[in-house]
């Protein structure tokens, strides 16, 4: 560390000694040094001395000549351009390196926080259990697209029969965006008793909850870093990334919707069973005639071009 300060001092000390020489005498100065240079650069072809190495120092130097000198590509006679590249590149790396080290949230999160009890666990879930015909749930998730623009889709889910009654997808989400949607997942008053969501600053609007009051909808914010008490909404999220989103990458917003509405409206909601509710779909389906397997014949109706299947007794 002494030697890499000490460099810089004498990089400043000739600079500043340059600066005060006239033009001649700066030209002079740079024949000079070009004179040796060539006779130490021959010397190095030769293999008679060893090939100098950059110090730390030195490199620094030369990743500024870079940013600043616009001839300095044509200056370079020890080392390539690309090899000054690689150290820019890494200086930036161990800058971002000693920049992201310290946890800056974990600044703000008090330290203090103690764990839910076993009695505050028992208590939320007793509380799902028993209102769980009149509870929905509310989240957002990101989808990046093919060129790395970063869509929200919004989902609602019911408790009761894990079904998906509303999703949309935008690229600016907003308080007044999701009164909107909920407006559109509740088109004839069929509204719930609770909504779950998160401590979002989009959830917590005060508009929003004017909305919620004025509809008669309880909002029940979840605890902080508490994902948990809203594990059917993250278990939901996490079945459209691992069967959908995994295998497939939307090209734009609009495809998006297309993939999700064809996911959810033809295989999540009428097909997929559900542990938490016995194996059955979200959407009941209706009670088929018992049959052997010899005299059952199935149809196939393919999902997301073959993606998934749907089968259907045929009569």
């Amino acid at each position: 560390m002494f030697g890499f300060i000490c460099n810089w001092i004498r990089f400043f000390f000739w600079f500043f000694s340059i600066r005060c020489l006239s033009n001649s005498a700066k030209d002079l100065e740079i024949l000079a040094l070009r004179s040796q240079l060539s006779l130490v650069q021959e010397r190095i072809s030769n293999g008679k001395i060893p090939k100098p190495r950059f110090k730390p120092a030195l490199r620094c130097l030369w990743v500024l000549l870079s940013k600043y000198f616009s001839g300095w590509q044509a200056s370079l006679i020890l080392v390539k351009p690309e090899t000054v590249i690689g150290w820019h590149k890494t200086a930036f790396k161990f800058f971002w390196k000693l920049k992201s080290n310290p946890n800056t949230i974990a600044n703000y999160i008090p330290k203090i926080r103690k764990a839910p009890t076993d009695k505050q666990r028992q208590s939320w879930a007793i509380f799902l259990k028993n209102h769980s015909k009149g509870i929905w749930a509310m989240d957002f998730f990101v989808v990046p697209t093919l060129c790395f623009q970063l869509l929200y889709v919004f989902l609602i889910v019911r408790h009761d029969r894990r079904k998906i009654i509303h999703f949309a997808v935008t690229a600016n989400p907003s308080s007044a965006w999701v009164i909107q949607q909920i407006r559109e997942a509740t088109p004839y008053g069929e509204t719930p008793d609770y909504l779950i969501h998160d401590n979002d600053s989009i959830f917590t609007a005060r508009s929003l909850r004017h909305f919620l009051e004025n509809t008669s909808i309880k909002d029940k914010r979840t605890s902080f870093r508490s994902p948990w008490q809203n594990g059917i909404c993250e278990r939901t999220i996490g079945i459209l990334r691992q069967e959908l989103l995994n295998y497939v990458i939307p090209f734009n917003e609009k495809h998006l919707e297309r993939l999700l509405g064809e996911y959810i409206g033809k295989y999540y909601n009428p097909a997929r069973t559900h542990q938490g509710i016995n194996r059955q779909t979200p959407i009941l389906s209706e009670k088929l005639v018992r049959t052997v397997s010899a005299e059952t014949v199935l149809e196939s109706e393919p999902i997301l071009n073959g993606l998934y299947h749907r089968y259907k007794k045929v009569a």
